[in-house]
């Protein structure tokens, strides 16, 4: 209800109807509606990828590119498999877009600890503080992709460009091209060698 309507669309009667329980049910085990939100926003982030997942992803790796890899792959594994098409990434993808003021915070933090691990990927690739600037762009530009693989509609975009596939099975090139142009990207921003 929430992925297909918002928080402000969706009303406690009508989940409650849905899910055949007593009204009730929501001040009794969330607090109310905001309270039952942020639960489902939680189990939605928990189907698609973890922050902890990342970071562990992350921190097998000792190679900046390898990090890379290891970042976007699995964040292109969890977006072209089903589960970012299920009701969790629709309800992902709206809080994304559009933040209610009750998810707003958590999800913030979330998103600024994903962010510190990419800042520190990119910083190390162009030789520059995690906190520059040009990191920060350099970040968008990586992760602009992934957002639109959570946001565009899939069948729009493969009747635009029909030789697309991003199904699953897809997932290995998906992942190989996004770190190959993030690379090229980021060897243009990086000081040449020899340079202090």
């Amino acid at each position: 209800m929430f992925a297909e309507r918002g928080f402000d669309g969706a009303t406690g009667q009508d989940i409650c109807r849905r899910a055949a329980v007593n009204p009730a049910a929501i001040v009794y085990y969330f607090g109310g509606m905001a309270g039952l939100y942020r639960a489902v926003l939680e189990e939605a982030s928990h189907r698609l990828v973890t922050t902890d997942a990342l970071a562990a992803a992350v921190a097998a790796e000792r190679d900046p590119r390898r990090r890379l890899e290891a970042f976007l792959g699995l964040i292109v594994r969890a977006l072209t498999g089903g589960v970012s098409r299920s009701w969790a990434g629709r309800l992902f993808g709206r809080e994304f877009t559009s933040p209610t003021r009750v998810y707003g915070r958590a999800h913030d933090r979330a998103l600024a600890a994903r962010a510190r691990i990419l800042r520190s990927i990119v910083g190390a690739l162009i030789a520059r503080p995690a906190d520059d600037p040009l990191v920060a762009r350099a970040c968008i530009s990586i992760m602009a992709p992934c957002a639109m693989l959570l946001l565009v509609n899939r069948r729009k975009l493969q009747r635009l460009l029909p030789d697309l596939n991003l199904e699953a099975e897809a997932a290995p090139q998906i992942t190989r091209h996004l770190v190959d142009f993030a690379l090229a990207g980021l060897a243009a921003l990086a000081p040449p060698p020899g340079h202090a």
